[in-house]
């Protein structure tokens, strides 16, 4: 079982970005110390959702303030970067950083991003395929050609060299079967619980070419070898999931309804469709008591089971934490350290 850190850079109501931007390295490293296996950080653009414009680069620093954590972006989007200049980024991360580096990628959404980028609303409805296959043949190659509908150039050597195999970011069937199609895990976001989770893997599994019927993986050992019900890989899906431990159940709830609202409302504001449409809306409140309904937000014991739920219910192997939940960066600290002493050596 692998368990990493999920850091947002969460602009909460007070905080200034440079000061959320540091605070998040420092988490890092602070999750290195606690025993985390990995930690990864978000990208969001204009808005205080978060304040993390390039998580290539936050990442190239925690790394360099760290010596044994793995930290990944969870995800660059692609469809606002040219897919080659990504990979490229993240060759120099690996090479430098010993192979600690972890990339995931996402499609994104349909925001003002495409506007101020220039890339346009046609990239992220069409070409998301298109800029996947092109980012994985730099990966995997060592040079790379286009001749498609939004990327034509000559063949070219990429520098420096790397073998990285990037995470996907999926929120629908379709972009499920996209990875599966590519031999390419899932990331999973924290805005769905253990049954829609078990669902995506199932559309995964069977968008798999040539397994069509292959069973949704149980619980398997720990180790990139580990197995599934079905005595085949895991595919190294990874899940996103809210993390925040106190003295007890009741106590966690109740600082989380306090403090997630102040960033979540104005934050989700945040997110300005490109083309007029709708701007799908939550009900914060009740998508905070969702979370802490649906993750391992309470005391020790209940995370512990929380996570062991979510184990037997989906088969994942892998989860990250969101550990930012209380706004405060000394509590944030704080919850990291209880997760690691009082949670994680309970669930590997």
């Amino acid at each position: 079982m692998r368990i990493g850190v999920f850091l947002v850079a969460a602009g909460f109501p007070g905080r200034a970005p440079g000061e959320v931007l540091r605070d998040t390295v420092e988490a890092v490293a602070a999750a290195e110390e606690a025993g985390f296996d990995d930690a990864w950080i978000a990208e969001h653009h204009f808005m205080s959702y978060g304040v993390c414009p390039s998580a290539a680069t936050l990442a190239g620093v925690a790394l360099g303030r760290t010596s044994r954590i793995r930290v990944g972006t969870a995800v660059s989007v692609l469809s606002t970067r040219h897919p080659v200049d990504l990979a490229e980024q993240a060759a120099v991360l690996d090479q430098v950083s010993g192979g600690r580096f972890l990339l995931g990628v996402g499609r994104g959404g349909p925001w003002v991003d495409l506007e101020v980028f220039g890339t346009g609303l046609d990239r992220f409805e069409r070409g998301f395929a298109e800029s996947l296959d092109l980012l994985c043949a730099a990966l995997e190659r060592g040079e790379v050609a286009a001749d498609g509908e939004f990327f034509r150039f000559r063949r070219v050597p990429v520098v420096p060299a790397a073998r990285l195999r990037p995470v996907v970011a999926c929120t629908s069937p379709g972009t499920a079967a996209l990875a599966a199609a590519r031999g390419l895990p899932m990331l999973l976001g924290m805005h769905v619980g253990d049954e829609e989770k078990a669902a995506m893997i199932r559309s995964y599994d069977a968008a798999v070419p040539g397994r069509a019927d292959a069973p949704t993986p149980g619980p398997a050992g720990p180790g990139p070898a580990a197995r599934g019900a079905a005595g085949r890989r895991d595919p190294g899906h990874v899940a996103a999931a809210v993390g925040y431990v106190a003295d007890s159940t009741a106590q966690a709830v109740r600082e989380l309804r306090e403090s997630m609202p102040r960033w979540l409302e104005p934050g989700l504001a945040g997110y300005v469709p490109v083309d007029g449409r709708p701007r799908p809306r939550r009900d914060v409140p009740a998508y905070v008591d969702f979370l802490c309904a649906t993750h391992p937000v309470g005391s020790a014991d209940h995370c512990v089971a929380s996570i062991e739920r979510t184990v037997a219910a989906t088969g994942l192997r892998h989860l990250i934490l969101m550990v930012e939940g209380a706004g405060e960066q000394a509590r944030t600290l704080e919850n990291i350290r209880r997760l690691g002493a009082e949670v994680l050596p309970r669930i590997r």
